[in-house]
């Protein structure tokens, strides 16, 4: 659970790096991808270190294989939390942003953007988004860690 939630704060200093230095001199699509990466890397982390609590107390016989299963087995333990809901929600949408066709506009300048074609709709993410996206993944890493440690 602990190398878990150690690889998450390491997967969120690099995300930091990313957005804090080199997205703002490089301001390219391809920074933004990386990062989206990063946080996913963030949330897989601390969902393992959750699962592996709940092995650990006999709630569950083995971590699920598939990520859908993951995230399930997580909001049904935790059925009563909204945010655990909301962040599974979240991570699953930064899955699928990872994956969808994209299109880069005005790279090279304070509004790059990544236009991403989602099932429904069109997504278009920008550095301010890129920072609530950030802050929101630290946000869960840190109610995981708590979590972890408080039960």
């Amino acid at each position: 659970m602990k190398e878990a939630l150690f690889e998450a704060n390491e997967e969120l200093k690099r995300a930091d790096h990313l957005i804090y230095v080199s997205l703002k001199y490089t301001r390219t699509v391809d920074v933004i991808k990386n990062i989206i990466e990063r946080l996913i890397n963030a949330y897989d982390f601390a969902i393992a270190a959750l699962l592996k609590k709940l092995e650990e107390e006999g709630k569950m016989i083995e971590t699920p294989p598939s990520i859908i299963a993951k995230c399930d087995a997580v909001k049904n333990y935790y059925s009563d939390d909204s945010k655990i809901a909301e962040n599974m929600e979240f991570y699953l949408l930064l899955r699928h942003i990872s994956k969808a066709k994209f299109e880069r506009s005005r790279e090279y300048r304070r509004h790059v953007t990544m236009t991403v074609e989602l099932k429904e709709k069109k997504m278009e993410i920008n550095i301010d988004v890129i920072h609530e996206y950030f802050d929101k993944t630290k946000n869960f890493v840190e109610y995981a860690r708590e979590l972890v440690r408080n039960e």
